[in-house]
């Protein structure tokens, strides 16, 4: 059978700060020559994240060039290598890595301009030429979609929980997490399957049964319990506070987290959900005698060591009960930002 040689693609053409109407379906885009170390990949499925929601509103504020085909996270199928390809090989089933210069730690600066679906053309096509360093091989115990919303929710929980070496999760900690957003799911799995006690912020009681199934021990209504961090803390041992910290509210949650917190806990900054309210100090961090941290996803090499815990631990991925084609991406991007979803989004491309 031929390799193809194009594809359809989705692009982002320009900036509607009130719709997707810059989102367009574009037939026919010719597939560049498979290099040394490149890798043909039919991708099978894309998941979406608040970040690809926001590029084609203007709203996002890191490496940007357009036009761009959108996507980060995807799960495909290797069709074809070139001569040097080491990694990966034909028919195995790979997910792609957020940034793709983001190979260990620590993050360089090239690596964070290095961005799929924002700096560099993303996943949401039919076909993708991607350098083997931009792919690992997706765990044996997921499927397509389970796979492809690895990239960049699961990852970042990863990194959080993990990332800073001499304070890696461990059994017995304590671990605060907030929402139902995809970071925060992943977190409460990998935190239950570490050994550790998770409390979970949420804004409705439907959520906060969900959040309970998922592996969470305590969970706290925000919205009625405005003062969340001290309640919090109280239900740690001795009331001394969590020993890691998923900071995802931004500025209208931060203040809570730094009084929930412990003595040398780790409160991990994640996103760029904007906000007016004001910004704690940083100079807060000395008074509670805290690690504050701002990560951008995780590396390769952390990817890999994740996706050999899920097998491991046998852990799958929440996923949306809602999939969409590949056709009806637009309406995909709709239902995520009208926050329909509970789980990853995401859209089949093979079905």
């Amino acid at each position: 059978m031929a390799l193809p040689t194009t594809s359809r693609a989705w692009s982002i053409r320009d900036i509607h700060s009130d719709s997707f109407d810059g989102l367009v379906l574009q037939e026919n885009v010719p597939l560049p020559q498979l290099g040394e170390h490149d890798v043909l990949v039919q991708v099978e499925a894309v998941s979406l994240n608040y970040r690809d929601l926001a590029i084609p509103r203007g709203l996002y504020p890191f490496a940007m060039s357009l036009p761009v085909v959108p996507g980060s996270d995807s799960s495909g199928i290797v069709l074809a290598v070139g001569p040097k390809v080491t990694r990966v090989s034909k028919g195995d089933r790979v997910c792609t890595l957020f940034n793709e210069h983001h190979q260990t730690n620590p993050i360089t600066p090239e690596a964070v301009g290095s961005g799929l679906g924002g700096a560099v053309d993303g996943t949401l096509r039919n076909y993708g030429v991607f350098g083997e360093h931009c792919l690992v091989k997706a765990p044996s115990s997921l499927n397509a979609v389970e796979a492809s919303t690895l990239t960049c929710a699961p990852l970042t929980a990863w990194n959080a929980l993990y990332g800073l070496q001499s304070k890696a999760i461990k059994a017995g900690d304590w671990v605060l997490t907030q929402g139902t957003g995809g970071v925060s799911l992943a977190a409460i799995q990998f935190a239950v399957a570490a050994g550790a006690t998770v409390v979970s912020t949420t804004s409705t009681d439907d959520k906060a049964d969900a959040l309970k199934k998922l592996g969470a021990s305590h969970v706290i209504n925000y919205k009625q319990t405005p003062n969340w961090g001290e309640v919090a803390r109280a239900l740690t041992p001795g009331g001394l506070g969590f020993d890691h910290i998923l900071e995802i509210g931004g500025a209208a949650s931060v203040a809570q987290s730094l009084k929930a917190i412990k003595l040398e806990g780790v409160i991990t900054l994640i996103g760029f959900l904007t906000s007016s309210e004001k910004q704690p100090p940083l100079m807060d961090a000395l008074n509670h005698l805290c690690i504050v941290r701002g990560i951008f996803v995780g590396s390769r090499q952390q990817f890999e060591e994740m996706n050999r815990a899920i097998d491991s631990a046998k852990i799958h991925p929440v996923v949306d009960s809602n999939l969409f084609s590949f056709e009806d991406m637009k309406k995909a991007y709709q239902h995520q930002w009208e926050s329909k979803h509970f789980g990853k989004v995401v859209i089949k491309i093979v079905n």
